[in-house]
């Protein structure tokens, strides 16, 4: 599936949160909101799910924004110089 492990200190809860939020919202929006049969059908659906929660799916977090639309919002910031 292409996942790269990360893991974060033992004394790091925040990170512990992230991935607890996400999970829960990922489970939310997505597994729940499918018919699913089997390990295999839901296998087959997490590449699409990610792309559509990367891509599409707004966070309250970003102003509404999904993870590429704020990302490509800072790095056109970034790229502007203040003077």
């Amino acid at each position: 599936m292409g996942l790269e492990v990360c893991t974060t200190p033992y004394r790091s809860p925040e990170s512990n949160g992230m991935a607890e939020s996400f999970v829960k919202t990922f489970k939310r929006d997505y597994v729940q909101l499918h018919p699913l049969h089997d390990a295999a059908e839901v296998m087959a659906m997490i590449p699409y799910w990610f792309r559509d929660y990367n891509e599409n799916h707004p966070h309250t977090g970003l102003k509404m924004m999904s993870p590429r639309e704020y990302r490509q919002n800072q790095t056109k910031l970034e790229l502007c110089p203040v003077k």
